[in-house]
């Protein structure tokens, strides 16, 4: 497969480009993206679906353009795909012609059900749940696939999308009614056994409700993907956007070029969260040029990555870590000082996973700049591990990391985001732990070091002197008094 690939992604309401470069086999990053509203499928379906000429000439200019960007960031491979619009227009083909004549660009024209496979193998392999029901919702159909344990087991395409619903009830200011009616009736498609608590949401509609809820909640991580909605909160503000009158939408926060298709697509949002009896919204910042690129890069693989691999993780690693030596060590060292201090601190073994991403990864930030290299640290963990984290997973390691020499204020309004964030006593001991490895990793790390708690203290043991190791070990912060000291134990 080629290092940089460029996906598009031509759907009813806008053109997408994406381009993504490899790191290693699986590893990878989003190098460059880029969105025109091109609304390919403007006038469309009042003429039996045929393609306008001013909306395929913007079209035409778009994939121009995007050809030139994608040259520009030496991709050598472009895989181009078209969506609801075109595949239902009798004129596709005429279409596809003068796009390849002008640009070079072959479109493939890729069914409902292949779709819905992009849409499931990009939420699959990139979300951090396994499990649930994605929904698409496109400007001419909506998308979803059956996720269990990873693995895709059913696909259903329906022919309503926001810009559809728009021409035929909105703009004719048909009732409502009318509107669910149409959705209700090519639901029935969908199979009963779509029930899940989880849904994945996809897609421009879904993306900008989450970006609304978390404006409205002040919600401090301006993070979409992995963003998790509580749909008994928010089900009303999702039902008062269809309600609203178009003017009034600014009221509500919606953007301008939003404004025309969001009511539409939050009516077929709240139709579909009932259908499915679903209680959590996981925003998803990946959709279908995700899953083009996946199926590509993991077609050998069963199009799932191999078993514990990130690839977010990876890329980080394979760009910025220069010394990976020291993050293994800083990691083992987490993992031991852990251990040794279980019986003082109590906490779960499943953070333990934090620890060691936190110790892997906590020197990142030195690769801007060596000052205040844990606040760039954080920084990037929180905004880089894309793939594969909870925005919880992602705010405990950034904390660990962010606070590794101090201690966690109880007011940090990340270290609160959710529920089920751990005690702030708890993070404060794990930041206080991987402070620790750090400082026993400042020179070269002695095989024989260990350490135990005994009478009240945490005895660290070597036949090394560790000056510079006590003497930053003694700066931190504890979370609770408790005495360490080192031990240098001769050999014979």
């Amino acid at each position: 497969m080629a290092k940089i690939t460029t996906v598009i992604d031509i759907g009813s309401n806008s053109a997408r480009m994406a381009i993504f470069q490899k790191t290693s086999r699986f590893g990878f990053y989003l190098l460059y993206e880029i969105k025109s509203k091109v609304r390919i499928s403007e006038g469309s379906y009042g003429f039996g679906g045929v393609l306008q000429e001013i909306p395929m000439h913007r079209a035409l200019k778009t994939l121009e353009e995007f050809k030139q960007i994608s040259q520009k960031y030496g991709s050598k491979k472009i895989l181009c795909v078209a969506t609801s619009a075109i595949r239902d227009a009798p004129n596709a083909k005429d279409f596809i012609a003068r796009v390849r004549r002008a640009c070079g660009i072959q479109i493939k024209v890729i069914d409902g059900q292949r779709e819905a496979f992009y849409g499931g193998i990009a939420c699959a392999n990139l979300s951090h749940k396994k499990d649930g029901i994605t929904i698409d919702i496109g400007g001419g159909s909506t998308e979803c696939a059956f996720i269990k344990e990873g693995r895709i087991s059913d696909l259903v395409s329906l022919n309503i999308g926001t810009i559809r619903l728009k021409e035929l009830f909105f703009d004719k200011k048909e009732d409502l009614k009318s509107a669910k009616e149409f959705i209700k009736k090519e639901i029935e498609k969908i199979p009963n056994t779509y029930r899940h608590l989880n849904v994945f949401g996809i897609g421009g509609t879904i993306r900008a409700i989450s970006k609304m809820i978390m404006r409205n909640t002040g919600y401090p991580i301006d993070v979409l993907h992995g963003y998790e909605v509580d749909i008994r909160d928010h089900l009303r503000f999702i039902e008062k956007i269809y309600m609203t009158k178009e003017e009034k939408l600014e009221s509500l926060g919606v953007t301008e070029d939003r404004k025309d298709n969001i009511r539409s697509g939050a009516l077929i949002l709240s139709v579909l969260l009932e259908k499915f009896g679903a209680k959590i919204i996981t925003t998803s910042g990946v959709g279908v040029r995700e899953g083009v690129f996946l199926s590509d890069l993991l077609r050998n693989q069963k199009y799932s990555f191999p078993k514990g691999f990130n690839p977010s993780l990876s890329s980080l690693t394979d760009r910025f870590l220069i010394h990976k030596k020291h993050g293994s060590n800083v990691k083992r060292e987490c993992l031991k000082i852990f251990d040794a201090l279980k019986v003082l601190h109590k906490i779960e073994e499943k953070y333990k996973f934090h620890l060691e991403i936190a110790g892997m990864l906590s020197s990142i930030g030195k690769v801007l700049s060596f000052y205040d290299s844990h606040e760039h640290s954080a920084y990037f963990l929180l905004n880089a591990l894309d793939y594969g984290f909870s925005h919880q997973d992602k705010a405990i390691i950034c904390l660990l990391a962010q606070f590794s020499n101090k201690k966690i204020p109880k007011d940090n309004s990340i270290a609160h985001i959710s529920d089920i964030m751990p005690p702030i006593l708890t993070l404060q001991w794990l930041s206080f732990i991987l402070g620790m490895a750090e400082a026993m990793c400042i020179a070269n790390l002695p095989k024989d070091l260990c350490y135990c708690y005994e009478e009240g203290k945490l005895k660290v043991k070597s036949c090394s002197e560790l000056y510079l190791s006590e003497e930053a070990v003694m700066r931190l912060v504890k979370p609770l008094d408790f005495q360490i000291e080192f031990f240098r134990e001769k050999t014979f």
